[in-house]
């Protein structure tokens, strides 16, 4: 008979209390009902057919970023840049493979995640537990202010400013965060540069902006979900951040609108880090490029993992368009997250960069 290991709670001690969260919720407000009776999301909001095989799935643009390196010829440092540039004004989503981050750097990180989210939910609310810090607790679950199942999310998460690593208790986490967000944070700069660069301006203001006080990465699980025709993983947003890095598993949940409207699932790829445009960059490049609006789709029996980065300015930095005549007027990243909570509190939902239109 195999040992029980007692460092590791039982899974069931370690969730939140997203069920009993969905119950109240679905209580509490009307339901929507489709022509064959059942209980669906708003329309606006519709899954893609739950069908496995008839989903419509997406391979993003691929891009080999090694091709950046001094070593490379200039031909092929300009074709990758191009292509970068490429997949920011379509797509606002890409992936790179090549990215410089180690493996054994992110495998250390996923190993370590799941310790995290693998402790007792009470340990998780009460201070952060293995992500405890000198500054506050880091744990979110669920959104608990939320009014009605749209406004749910079926996910835990884990959010800490890379400046605050250092204040990590747990040295195996603290470690594996640091290393992580070190090459992560070279990463961001680079692809920031590029960008920049396509638009005939340099990448100083990026490094300028985003220090390691101001961006954070979040730890983010998706536990099986009983009710996957009803809640999402996180509902449809933007990001608001100048760029977001996203190292996903296998499993597979991310899904991006496209231009038609329509949602596509997204085919994870162990080998590479997803990149989206977030609204920062899309107003400072004055809608260059795209800032897509995407969600997390939740599964009836496997649960997921994700890491991201986010790429943000100091509150106080003005967003300013690198490209007259601007069609977003001048506001700082404060005002931005300021206006983004007033409408969410107001609305439920957020209205982004149409708020700052000139």
């Amino acid at each position: 008979m195999e040992a029980h290991d007692s460092s590791e709670p039982p899974l069931d001690s370690s969730e939140p209390p997203l069920e009993q969260t969905l119950i109240t919720l679905r209580k509490n407000q009307s339901p929507e009902i489709s022509d064959d009776g059942r209980n669906h999301r708003p329309a606006e909001t519709l899954l893609i057919p739950e069908d496995e095989e008839s989903r419509e799935f997406m391979v993003l643009p691929m891009i080999d970023i090694s091709r950046l390196s001094f070593e490379a010829g200039h031909a092929e440092r300009t074709e990758c840049e191009e292509e970068i540039a490429e997949a920011a004004r379509h797509w606002g989503f890409f992936q790179v493979v090549n990215h410089g981050i180690p493996t054994q750097v992110i495998e250390q990180m996923t190993v370590e995640q799941k310790k995290a989210f693998r402790q007792p939910f009470e340990v998780k609310e009460a201070g952060g537990g293995k992500l405890q810090n000198r500054q506050a607790s880091s744990y979110r679950w669920g959104n608990p202010a939320a009014k009605c199942l749209r406004q749910m999310f079926w996910s835990e998460e884990f959010r800490i400013p890379t400046g605050d690593i250092y204040g990590i208790e747990d040295q195996s986490l603290r470690s594996a965060m640091e290393m992580y967000a070190t090459a992560v944070t070279v990463l961001a700069e680079k692809i920031a540069g590029v960008l920049a660069g396509n638009l005939g301006t340099g990448g100083s203001y990026f490094r300028e902006n985003c220090t390691v006080r101001t961006c954070h990465l979040r730890l983010n699980r998706y536990p099986p979900c009983p009710f996957s025709e009803e809640v999402f993983g996180i509902v449809p947003h933007t990001d608001s951040d100048f760029l977001t890095i996203v190292c996903q598993d296998a499993v597979g949940g991310l899904q991006l609108m496209k231009d038609d409207g329509c949602w596509v699932s997204v085919s994870p790829n162990p080998n590479a880090l997803v990149i989206n445009i977030g609204d920062m960059l899309e107003a400072w490049s004055n809608g260059a490029y795209k800032s897509a609006r995407h969600r997390v789709i939740t599964s009836l029996e496997e649960e997921r993992f994700s890491i991201a980065f986010f790429y943000c300015p100091k509150s106080e930095t003005v967003i300013r368009s690198c490209i007259s005549p601007a069609i977003y007027r001048d506001f700082s990243f404060r005002e931005y997250q300021l206006q983004v909570q007033k409408d969410v509190r107001a609305t439920g939902d957020k209205v982004g960069l149409k708020r700052f239109l000139v």
